[in-house]
């Protein structure tokens, strides 16, 4: 069963296992990326308790903001039952901007704000459940992104802000400029990407009492293939765990793994296959033992416990 949960006390609820839209428009049958299809998706997700969206102004191309309303846009009353969560600061040429030369970051005030207020217009809506500062940029200062975001939270527009990728004093440092404190860190984290639990983001988001979101949480793909040491590895403790866990897949353990820690990740769903999100709810009723947990990690790093 899919939870909710308030990632802190300053924001919505959000489902515990959120629906990325990075992808959505790779299809290569075109008529998976329609409107309709996507709303058909879109649906089908909040009708397994996946209700939270996440998606970024760079999201294919900067297209995948305006796909996601022009699917809005054929049912208005179906955002009411949904969460979008978007991110904002990265720049690169592209179709809109062939004036840029080079991939950049940009995460000052008055950049912050057009991003968005551009966000709302393509995607048809009046408020951002969350926006989130996409990556740190260095040459910005702290007080010019909580500027940005302050006035956002102030005038309305969005309901809480965050941050993806940034380090403990990053985060730290922004958040020491908000008028509101920031709700979430968005951080890679897997089987295959452990930092969080060394680089101390994670015991910094218990300390703050707030919950972060996890992309990538089968490692890229990289934890199917079959040419991967790691992968390997955790393939056959999967396999030798499975029966124990009702028949679950390596992805629904893997999923569970990162769920088990005690800082509550949030996951983010990264297929655009219905019947793999099923799978991947299915993760959410898994309790792993702590010695299997320990049997996963162990497994991806090759060797037992130091």
């Amino acid at each position: 069963m899919i939870t909710r949960h308030r990632i802190a006390p300053n924001c919505p609820e959000f489902s515990r296992l959120v629906y990325g839209t990075w992808r959505i428009l790779d299809e290569a049958d075109k008529s998976n990326c329609t409107p309709q299809a996507l709303l058909n998706r879109f649906k089908a997700c909040a009708d397994l308790g996946v209700t939270t969206l996440d998606t970024a102004e760079i999201y294919g191309g900067y297209h995948v903001e305006e796909a996601i309303g022009g699917a809005l846009k054929l049912d208005p009353s179906f955002r009411e039952k949904i969460e979008i969560v978007t991110k904002c600061g990265i720049y690169i040429p592209c179709e809109f901007h062939p004036e840029r030369k080079v991939a950049h970051y940009n995460v000052t005030a008055a950049r912050i704000i057009k991003s968005a207020e551009k966000s709302l217009r393509f995607m048809g809506i009046d408020e951002i459940d969350l926006l989130l500062v996409h990556r740190p940029d260095w040459l910005t200062s702290a007080d010019e992104t909580a500027e940005g975001l302050n006035k956002l939270l102030k005038d309305g527009k969005i309901r809480s802000a965050g941050v993806s990728n940034y380090n403990v004093h990053q985060f730290e440092l922004l958040n020491s400029r908000m008028d509101v404190p920031l709700v979430t860190n968005q951080i890679e984290f897997s089987l295959l990407h452990m930092d969080p639990i060394y680089d101390g983001t994670a015991d910094q988001c218990q300390r703050h009492r707030i919950l972060p979101m996890a992309w990538s949480p089968l490692g890229q793909g990289r934890l199917m293939k079959k040419d991967d040491p790691a992968a390997i590895r955790l393939q056959a403790k999967a396999a030798e765990l499975s029966a124990k866990y009702d028949g679950a897949t390596i992805d629904q353990l893997a999923y569970a793994w990162i769920m088990a820690h005690p800082s509550s990740p949030l996951p983010i769903i990264g297929t655009n296959k219905l019947e793999r999100i099923k799978a991947v709810v299915k993760a959410a009723d898994i309790r792993l033992d702590r010695e299997d947990w320990y049997g996963l990690w162990e497994a991806a790093k090759g060797h037992g416990v130091p």
